[in-house]
């Protein structure tokens, strides 16, 4: 989320110290500063012609197991309920480690700015569909969790996909948890006359890695790199299963009814998309699995890669960027991959920052959302509009779709007043 957000931390832990001081009234009306009403500040609902619905999914009790938030297209329901943004409070803790301030100032602190805030989808709706959906696998950016990026995922599944949104256990993301066996003492310390425990597990929350005094960050990063590809492929493995129709067992005990995702899944076209470290992600899970037909990655942080993987990488690639947040080596490592057989596409939008993918850009005020580099010069919401409709083309093009997506194709080469074709960033052709 927050990558090499130095000055977001300093911004936060100074409100965190005026809200030492109980002055929420203060900090609030900070925060909503250059709304006309923050009523205004809301992730945008998704434009497809379909309802959306979405459930988490958690595949065996342990850390090895694969956990994402599903978004798939949905019956429209009046009992269905949205889910809150932000699942726990352990979330705000995790962040509050992430950006190393004092967690309890810091939950309530996010919680009275971002508790409120809902995921536009339906939690547990009906799955429905009116022909084979194809499949996206989405990878987080470091410092976040599944639910971070629901405007994205919210929107390829209003468009007709499936779209499996990985919580990472790499120790990358600010929070995430998974379930161990309880110990036999505290099996014996519960009181007799409690409810029996079914399950006989205990919910272990893991936080976000910090570097360690004097740790080199590339062996850290390229670790976790590889490790999230791998969770993105078992994600994809485990929907290849419920798609077969092979019985699942959900340790989360949600409501939705798995086998009715049965037979739904076009498996012949999927991708992978991601931000930041999430887009490092998209393109180490290319080089792994084939079955990935094409990736999309945001702002894609390429740092955590190898240099040997780049000619392996076989798929069209589509890197859509802001305009603030790369740099040459950056964008160097990126023209790696530019192919002459291969398509490789690349654009820039215009008054973006790297925070304009995650759903923080559209949860604070102008001026406060500026300050903190969640918002860029463009409105938020044509910016990711830009960016949804310009992914869908480019989606539609090399899974061989049958939509009316083509209608972006110019947006794919930049052509729009927001875009740039290519980037804004000057790259030495030595560099490259």
């Amino acid at each position: 989320m927050f990558t090499h957000g130095g000055f977001v931390q300093l911004l936060v832990k100074r409100i965190y110290e005026w809200a030492r001081t109980d002055q929420r009234r203060y900090t609030l009306s900070f925060f909503t500063m250059g709304n006309s009403c923050s009523n205004n500040l809301g992730i945008p609902p998704a434009k497809g012609p379909n309802a959306v619905g979405c459930t988490d999914f958690m595949m065996d009790n342990t850390e090895r197991g694969s956990f994402f938030r599903l978004y798939y297209p949905c019956q429209e329901t009046e009992r269905a309920e949205k889910p809150d943004w932000v699942p726990c409070r352990e979330y705000f803790n995790g962040l509050a480690d992430f950006m190393k301030i004092n967690r309890s100032i810091s939950e309530r602190l996010f919680n009275y700015l971002f508790g409120s805030f809902k995921i536009p989808a339906f939690l547990d709706a009906p799955f429905k569909s009116d022909g084979k959906c194809p499949v996206v696998i989405f990878s987080h950016g470091l410092g976040a969790f599944r639910t971070l990026y629901s405007a994205i995922c919210a929107e390829l599944a209003s468009q007709g996909f499936i779209v499996a949104s990985v919580e990472h256990r790499d120790q990358s993301a600010s929070a995430t948890f998974y379930y161990r066996e309880k110990a036999e003492s505290e099996k014996r310390s519960e009181p007799k006359a409690s409810a029996p425990d079914h399950n006989n597990m205990v919910k272990e929350w893991m936080y976000y890695r910090s570097l360690r005094h004097g740790e080199s960050e590339f062996p850290l990063r390229n670790k976790q790199v590889k490790q999230r590809a791998n969770e993105c492929i078992l994600a994809l493995d485990k929907l290849t299963e419920i798609n077969s129709g092979i019985p699942v067992q959900n340790v989360l005990e949600t409501r939705f009814d798995w086998t009715t995702l049965e037979n739904s899944m076009d498996l012949c076209r999927i991708a992978v998309m991601g931000h930041s470290f999430g887009g490092a992600t998209v393109i180490e899970a290319l080089c792994k699995e084939v079955k990935f037909k094409c990736g999309v990655a945001l702002d894609a942080w390429m740092f955590p890669l190898d240099d040997e993987l780049f000619a392996r990488v076989k798929q069209p690639i589509f890197f859509i960027n802001s305009e603030k947040f790369q740099w040459a080596g950056n964008i160097s490592r990126m023209r790696k991959l530019d192919s002459a057989a291969i398509q490789r596409k690349m654009i820039t939008i215009r008054g973006t920052v790297h925070q304009s993918f995650p759903d923080f850009t559209f949860l604070t005020g102008n001026w406060i959302g500026k300050l903190m580099k969640l918002k860029g010069e463009i409105d938020p919401e044509l910016a990711i509009d830009l960016s949804n409709k310009a992914s869908l083309a480019f989606l539609q093009r090399h899974l061989g779709l049958e939509k009316n997506f083509n209608q972006w194709d110019p947006l794919i080469d930049g052509q729009d007043d927001n875009l740039i074709q290519g980037t804004n960033v000057t790259v030495l052709q030595s560099a490259i």
